[in-house]
């Protein structure tokens, strides 16, 4: 274990679009940010192929080179990043306190200010045809991915409000939605299971599993189970998409931070301020109901422009007792 303490004034954990537009932000504000990356540099985006829908991309980028931009930029202003986990933390209390981290089990970092960053994993069937192929007609965000399966027959795994939300957007894009449903009915509240059951090229299956997803590169197509039955059946789609919830990467702040029974940081009010002075949370982290790359970006801009406030008010502060 390493004996040396690094002392700095804005540690960002997480390297996604919030890690990285916060870096940006506190770069160009003098906080000196040093970023850890985590185990996936970059975040849900370097799985997606194509990214659409975030402003300044006319013609689209694919999610690995976006995040090399916003990486190069944040670099640009002097923002640090490095590669390592923060596998601990012990958050001071006390306004203007120092925050101890420690970064591969054996680096101890001690920070004025922590800006979380860690993002939210989505949760999958654990297929390994689903796992291939993911970014090859498999995802986990209609949202996201749904414009690029317009007029097609796709399918989605899920019986929850989100699924049924994401079921109907889908429906208004694509030629024909089939859903499946694990049980013998919806989780969904009953407005949305109304919504879901008024569209008419949105077909509902209940008791129905993924068996298999079809296709050597792509996405072609289902072969569905009966989980009453044991009766297997094929459909020929060209995306699946998995709605089955996300799981926030929040183990390591339990019982330290505030949060939702889902995990999920608690932050003041419109801000990124969580219950620790001096620590803030953006991004997935702590937006369950968004989740797109813009509004991560846009609450790591807040989380940076937390952070500058919070140390010039303790600076103040100092100076006044002084």
């Amino acid at each position: 274990m390493s004996d040396t303490v690094e002392r700095i004034k804005t540690l960002i954990i997480g390297s996604g679009p919030a890690g990285y537009t916060a870096a940006i932000y506190a770069a160009r504000a003098d906080l000196k940010p040093v970023m850890y990356t985590g185990m996936e540099p970059g975040g849900q985006l370097t799985t997606t192929t194509e990214v659409d829908n975030f402003p300044g991309y006319p013609e689209g980028i694919d999610g690995p080179t976006m995040m090399i931009q916003l990486q190069q930029q944040a670099e640009r202003f002097g923002t640090e990043v490095r590669i390592g986990m923060v596998t601990s933390v012990s958050f001071s209390k006390e306004y203007g306190g120092i925050h101890k981290v420690v970064v591969d089990n054996n680096k101890h970092i001690e920070a004025e200010t922590v800006i979380i960053s860690t993002g939210a994993t989505a949760k999958y069937l654990g297929l390994p045809s689903e796992q291939r192929l993911r970014g090859g007609g498999v995802s986990a965000c209609a949202v996201c991915d749904g414009f690029f399966f317009k007029g097609q027959d796709v399918a989605i795994v899920g019986g929850g409000d989100t699924a049924a939300e994401e079921a109907t957007y889908l429906a208004n894009i694509c030629n024909k939605v089939t859903m499946l449903v694990r049980k013998g009915e919806m989780r969904a509240s009953k407005a949305m299971q109304h919504r879901v059951n008024s569209v008419s090229n949105l077909e509902v299956r209940y008791h129905t599993e993924v068996d298999e997803v079809l296709g050597d590169t792509v996405v072609e197509g289902l072969r569905m189970k009966n989980n009453q039955t044991g009766e297997t059946e094929e459909i020929a789609i060209t995306g699946l998409f998995i709605a089955i919830g996300h799981k926030p990467n929040t183990d390591i702040f339990k019982g330290q931070l505030t949060m939702d029974d889902a995990g999920y940081i608690i932050t003041e009010g419109k801000s990124t301020k969580t219950n620790i002075p001096g620590v803030f949370a953006s991004g997935d982290v702590q937006d369950k109901e968004y989740r797109q790359a813009i509004t991560a970006a846009g609450t790591g801009c807040m989380a940076a422009l937390d952070a500058e406030r919070y140390l010039a008010a303790v600076a103040s502060k100092e100076t006044v007792e002084a």
